[in-house]
């Protein structure tokens, strides 16, 4: 099936919102169009389409503008992908936890049906049930992330579910930057019309405060994302100051490299404590542990208060920290040691 036949009818046929902006650039001449207020830093629209920004991220990436999408954060990105391609109370969506809780919400708002095959003992894609699973059911979406979360890890398998699956596949790649020499499916775009892959200023570029996602796709599915998408997603002061620090990528560079070895250094001294089970290979900025009982663990945590992410609903007994500053590490290793003694 062709990409195009996968999106919704009312989709094709919608007829989308003409902004003032997206008609006429706010940057010179006397614009009495928008109802804008004549005075003010930030009283004219933002570039509904986010040019200039793009444009650099485009050098980035080495992927053409047209086949970037810009959202407000990445689950907007995929709001907006589930509303282009599926139709309410009709068509399903594949995912693979454990993983990202916002992909079961969204599908739940979008009112589309869930299928879930989880990742095998090692957090890769179970190949065989896929296979199985396909040849009685074909879902319209799958959301994948990798490196996974909660898991950390880079998730294996994905090629081959590129090669058997026939609808919209959307990669989360929302910590590759911290995947070191482990390269992006971005690379994948042009051999498969059907891939979607969605990456984030929120982590490694630290702009969570933003809220900035990207998503990069053949230009004919960006094209209607653009279509769906509110007129003004991005406001002026976030993507001016996205582009200032995409402009000095070389100090995110630096700081990527300073968290992951704060990562490491966690992960080292996680591993003197006896509650510690095991830990999980991360190629993402967290570290997954599986300890004794992950809820008391948590509960003398915050007490501190020290906040870290119960995963106990997700895999039994683990806890997800974050690779903060060294100083948050130390803090957390010396109430861990408090623990430690009381037991």
């Amino acid at each position: 099936m062709k990409t195009q036949e996968l999106i919704r009818t009312n989709i094709k046929n919608l007829v989308a919102y003409s902004s003032a902006r997206s008609e006429f650039e706010a940057q010179n001449g006397i614009f009495l169009d928008a109802n804008e207020s004549p005075y003010g830093k930030y009283n004219r629209y933002p570039d509904p389409y986010q040019k200039e920004l793009k444009q650099i991220i485009s050098r980035l990436k080495n992927i053409p503008a047209e086949q970037i999408f810009l959202g407000n954060g990445s689950d907007e990105i995929l709001d907006v992908l589930m509303r282009v391609f599926l139709e309410p109370y009709q068509d399903s969506i594949l995912i693979f936890p454990p993983t990202y809780g916002m992909y079961e919400v969204l599908a739940n708002i979008n009112a589309v049906n869930m299928h879930k095959i989880p990742l095998n003992n090692e957090f890769n894609l179970d190949l065989p049930a896929i296979e199985q699973f396909l040849q009685h059911y074909q879902p319209k979406m799958a959301i994948l992330c990798s490196p996974n979360n909660p898991t950390g890890n880079i998730v294996q398998g994905i090629e081959t579910f590129l090669q058997m699956f026939k609808g919209i596949m959307v990669i989360d790649e929302a910590y590759i930057d911290f995947a070191q020499k482990k390269p992006s499916y971005l690379r994948y775009l042009n051999q498969y019309p059907n891939l979607v892959v969605s990456q984030t200023l929120s982590k490694a570029w630290g702009l969570a405060g933003l809220r900035i996602g990207m998503a990069f796709a053949q230009k004919m599915i960006i094209e209607y994302m653009n279509k769906v998408k509110y007129p003004y997603n991005i406001s002026t002061v976030n993507q001016k100051k996205a582009i200032q620090s995409l402009l000095n990528s070389e100090k995110t560079y630096k700081k990527v490299k300073k968290i992951l070895n704060n990562r490491d250094y966690l992960t080292d001294a996680l591993k003197k404590f006896s509650f510690v089970k095991k830990i999980f290979p991360s190629d993402a900025n967290f570290v997954l542990i599986e300890v004794t009982d992950a809820n008391i663990l948590y509960q003398k945590l915050l007490s501190v208060p020290l906040v870290i992410r119960n995963r106990h609903s997700q895999i039994p007994n683990t806890l997800r920290i974050t690779a903060g500053k060294k100083s948050e590490i130390d803090l957390l290793l010396y109430h861990l040691n408090q623990i430690e003694k009381e037991s």
